[in-house]
């Protein structure tokens, strides 16, 4: 029906229609009520001095930033930095010139499967968050040509979009992300100037009002549920706090409340990992699970004890797969979302959502694990609060399991190994899970060595995107060319759930971490793994020991991916790996199997692809096939190397 009525809606939503149900006596009135309401994040003005001494040139890269939004020159998913033009067109994909048809929205065929576009590109831009540094700057600055920049821009897409009938409307998960942003920019901004003119702040409240109306109305409700309806439960809390007693809006903060608190335990394990097997899921989920926390918490409003020790548990994982050079795996997919992203750190830098748990629930445990930039916390808690936080973490980071998502992380000083050995993504059905069964990322002694190959993109190309979750992308055993969990052709989001991985053996203590797990992806082809890895803290050795039984010949192949800044320098069956200073020795053992150094990329985040390389052993012959890999630290002068 939303054909017909999303127009008559957004018609009818004007100046006066604002005004009556707000019971108010003009426009500015209702504006001012809205500014009064609590906001969980800084949205006055910040002293550039004060930030600075917290972090040395982060008033310059917010300015920098701000520059650029105002220059409407946007920098995301693998584009490079896009001029947008004064004029956007909001349906287009700037890094191929393909668009979509303007239309009703659920109409639209925004996949595209034969052609190389991505829907991804128009989503990002239109969710805004590439205009809130120019928000930053404002607060840090006062600069009102900084407001009138977003405003312009905000009214743009106002024009340019009307209600359910762009590409933009497609996803209902878009319009959730947008309240976020929209909200943000309304308390920073709402005071000045440039945003003082009447028929403005009635487009942007009737354009907000009905983003939160129409998040109600086509909610992704589904029998398993994950990212995207949770986005849409939290922009109801979002949107439910800042209209307050206005409208729909009181059922809106109920109903995204209740349905948030029902899916946390459904969709976070009780040690803390969110379902979809992906660490950057795992840190979009949490932001969207805590800040309508936040909201609530700052609104006088209680959050439950459950609510709040799962939110605790998820921020431990996190401080548990960060690396100490600030990185994370490349574990399942990533799309680099973000809920309302005010720090400047690296992409793959999760470690300030340790410090934000820490903080907004005093858990001293997660304060004292907390390292890295402050520069998200400023901005949600306030320089104060996010200078009281440690500079390093306090004590070291040890080994630790979490049986229930399946996650193995092994620690000792600055090496780190994350072994996958859980479930399939989104309860068994794939989901933004890959083909990573008993796969494992090792830093060792701080070196980045071996590495899954990420993402890369979804529906922009189905091949790369198949290629890029398949098991031969993965640091672990493929046989016969198999998947270990089938693709559904026609789905990129969907496998059927054969390898059911299991940890047999976990045991940590001061001299090594010990990994044994099996997976059954290869039963139904008459073949069975067991992988056992084990890290000596004593030698900083790593050895990872497959052992493939069954019946008949088959063909099978065992890579490790480098880090893309890994060098190597190969002699006969062994070969020497350089990283960070560092250089290391590789050799394996087995009967029958040959080596070999393939070129291949890895994708640190979405659209990006760089080049590295891959040790592949393969082997074709009858079973049973052992294969003993072992990484040892060395001591060498020759640092003459090849790529």
């Amino acid at each position: 029906m939303d054909r017909w009525l999303a127009p008559i809606r957004e018609k009818r939503l004007d100046r006066a229609r604002l005004i009556q149900m707000g019971r108010a006596a003009s426009i500015d009135e209702l504006w001012e009520r809205f500014r009064a309401r609590p906001y969980p994040a800084v949205t006055t003005p910040l002293d550039a001095s004060v930030l600075d001494q917290l972090l040395p040139g982060e008033s310059n890269r917010i300015l920098q930033a701000a520059e650029r939004a105002c220059g409407r020159i946007v920098d995301l998913l693998g584009t490079g930095p896009v001029s947008l033009g004064s004029s956007i067109d909001w349906a287009y994909d700037y890094r191929v010139n393909l668009g979509w048809p303007s239309g009703f929205a659920r109409s639209i065929d925004y996949v595209n499967r034969d052609r190389p576009s991505d829907i991804k590109i128009p989503w990002e831009i239109s969710r805004l968050q590439w205009v809130i540094p120019a928000g930053q700057a404002y607060l840090l600055t006062g600069d009102e040509r900084y407001a009138s920049s977003a405003r312009d821009i905000l009214q743009d897409w106002i024009n340019k979009n009307p209600l359910a009938y762009t590409v933009n409307w497609s996803c209902t998960m878009e319009a959730a992300l947008r309240l976020f942003t929209w909200s943000w920019l309304f308390h920073v901004f709402g005071g000045s100037s440039s945003w003082s003119d009447e028929t403005f702040r009635t487009n942007f409240l009737a354009s907000l009002y009905l983003h939160g109306d129409f998040t109600r109305r086509h909610i992704e409700k589904a029998d398993i549920n994950g990212n995207h309806y949770t986005a849409d439960l939290a922009g109801l809390v979002v949107a439910g706090h800042f209209f307050g007693d206005f409208g729909d809006a009181p059922c809106w903060r109920k109903v995204g409340w209740a349905g948030l608190q029902e899916e946390i335990g459904k969709q976070v394990f009780a040690d803390g990992i969110d379902y979809e097997a992906s660490c950057p899921y795992h840190r979009l989920v949490l932001e969207l699970f805590f800040l309508p926390a936040l909201f609530r918490t700052v609104a006088g409003e209680t959050v439950p004890g459950p609510y709040i020790q799962r939110l605790l548990a998820m921020s431990r994982f996190v401080a548990a797969y960060m690396r100490s050079d600030g990185s994370s795996p490349l574990w399942g997919d990533a799309d680099d979302a973000r809920t309302l992203p005010f720090g400047g750190q690296a992409l793959g830098d999760h470690r300030y959502l340790i410090g934000m748990a820490g903080v907004a629930f005093n858990d001293k445990d997660l304060i004292s694990r907390f390292c890295g930039s402050r520069s998200e916390l400023i901005w949600i808690f306030g320089p104060q609060k996010a200078a009281s936080l440690p500079v390093t973490p306090s004590g070291p980071m040890t080994s630790v399991a979490f049986p229930d998502g399946g996650v193995y992380v092994m620690r000792h000083g600055d090496s780190h190994v994350f072994i996958d050995c859980g479930p399939l993504g989104l309860a068994d059905r794939g989901g933004h899970g890959h083909n990573d069964a008993l796969s494992f990322e090792a830093w060792l002694r701080g070196a980045p060595l071996i590495i899954d190959r990420g993402s890369f993109v979804y529906t922009a190309s189905f091949e790369d995107r198949n290629a890029f979750r398949a098991t031969a992308s993965h640091n672990t055993p493929c046989i016969d060319r198999e998947e270990i969990n089938r693709f559904d052709p026609g789905n990129l989001w969907s496998m059927q759930n054969d390898a059911r991985a299991e940890c047999t053996r976990w045991e940590s203590d001061g001299a090594r971490d010990v990994f044994v797990g099996t997976h059954h992806g290869y039963e139904r082809i008459g073949a069975n793994i067991e992988r056992e890895i084990v890290l000596d803290k004593t030698s900083g050795t790593l050895t990872i020991m497959d052992r493939i039984t069954g019946e008949g010949q088959h063909d099978v192949t065992i890579p490790l991916h480098l880090a893309p800044d890994v060098l190597c320098k190969r002699s006969g069956e062994s070969v020497r790996l350089f990283s960070a200073g560092l250089a290391f020795d590789v050799t394996g053992a087995g009967e029958g199997w040959q080596l070999a150094i393939e070129p291949t990329t890895v994708s640190p985040s979405y659209g990006v692809a760089l080049p590295s390389h891959r040790l592949l052993w393969s082997r074709i012959g009858t079973l049973p096939a052992n294969l003993t890999v072992t990484i040892t630290p060395a001591i060498v002068a020759d640092r003459s190397c090849v790529r």
